[in-house]
C-alpha cells in the first residue's frame, strides 16, 4: 500500500507540513505508525521555467522544505518507499550532491557519511522505542548507499 503525499508551491513556500502531518498523526493516533514502513512517496507539484534544468533537489526552496520535514519527523526515513528511489530522492534533498548524466547522483562523499551514520542513530533509538529488534532496516538503508555496518557498531550503539 504506497501512501502518496502530494506537496504544491503553498506547501514550499510556506514551510507547511500539514501534508504530512496528517498522515503520520493520525496513524500515531491509532497506533499503526508501523504500518507507514517503507510506503510513503512525494508527488511535489512545482512549477518550473520550462528552460529551468534543475532537478527538483536542486531548488533551494524544495530542498529547505525536506530540511524542515527532516527536523520535525527524522525518523521518516523508515517510511520512505525505498524500492520506487524515494529513499535516494529525499537523500538528495538534504545531502549535497551533483548530477552525471551516464552515473546519475553523485552525493558529496563526506556529508553522505555523516548524514547515514546520523540517521543509523536516529533510526537505531526510534526503533528501539518502537519495539523493533534487529538491524537488518539499518542495514539495508546503509547499504543502498555502498556502506557496510558492523554488528559490532550496533553493539556499541545498544550499549549507550
Amino acid at each position: 500500500m504506497t501512501i502518496n503525499i502530494n506537496i504544491d508551491q503553498n506547501h514550499i513556500h510556506k514551510l507547511d507540513l500539514s501534508p504530512v502531518k496528517i498522515v503520520v498523526e493520525e496513524l500515531e493516533k491509532r497506533e499503526e505508525i508501523l504500518t507507514l514502513e517503507q510506503q510513503i512517496v512525494f508527488k511535489i507539484n512545482y512549477p518550473r521555467e520550462e528552460t529551468d534544468p534543475r532537478e527538483l533537489s536542486e531548488v533551494s526552496e524544495i530542498r529547505l522544505w525536506f530540511i524542515a520535514l527532516d527536523s520535525y519527523y527524522p525518523w521518516l526515513l523508515f517510511c520512505l518507499n525505498w524500492r520506487d528511489g524515494e529513499l535516494a530522492r529525499y537523500t538528495a534533498m538534504l545531502v549535497p550532491h551533483s548530477f552525471n548524466r551516464s552515473e546519475g547522483i553523485q552525493y558529496n562523499s563526506e556529508a553522505l557519511d555523516i548524514f547515514i551514520i546520523s540517521k543509523t542513530f536516529t533510526l537505531h533509538r526510534w526503533l528501539k522505542q518502537q519495539n523493533i529488534k534487529g538491524n537488518s532496516r539499518l542495514k539495508a538503508m546503509a547499504q543502498i548507499f555502498g556502506y557496510d555496518l558492523d554488528d559490532s557498531f550496533f553493539e556499541l550503539l545498544s550499549s549507550n
